[in-house]
């Protein structure tokens, strides 16, 4: 299976409003729920005033489309990590699955996903 780098940097916040973020940005996604709106964008797209932030993620995304029929590929990925403590935050689009971990534990998480048969591009 093959994990492509993302190149940038990435925060976790917790907004008030969609109307504060650019919804014109390259990367993000928003979480609402009856009790928040969470948003995952590059750092440097964090809008002004929001509630609560965690900067200094990285990520990696699983390439091509996956299949709804497929079952364990996020579990695989993420009981890796796990055996490595490596904690990570995952975001799922309609075709694939979006893995963030804290920006010091990346090239540790990469490396032990390679030793397991994963193709990092």
């Amino acid at each position: 299976m093959k994990l492509k780098k993302l190149s940038y940097s990435l925060s976790v916040c917790k907004i008030q409003s969609v109307a504060d973020m650019d919804l014109n940005a390259e990367f993000y996604f928003i979480g609402r729920t009856d009790e928040e709106i969470s948003l995952v964008c590059r750092t440097e797209d964090v809008p002004a005033g929001v509630a609560h932030r965690s900067d200094g993620w990285k990520g990696f995304r699983i390439q091509g489309t996956l299949d709804f029929s497929l079952i364990g590929i996020l579990s695989g990925i993420s009981s890796v990590l796990a055996d490595h403590k490596i904690g990570i935050f995952a975001v799922s689009t309609y075709n694939t699955d979006y893995i963030l971990v804290k920006k010091e534990d990346f090239d540790r998480a990469l490396a032990s996903l390679e030793k397991e048969d994963y193709t990092i591009c």
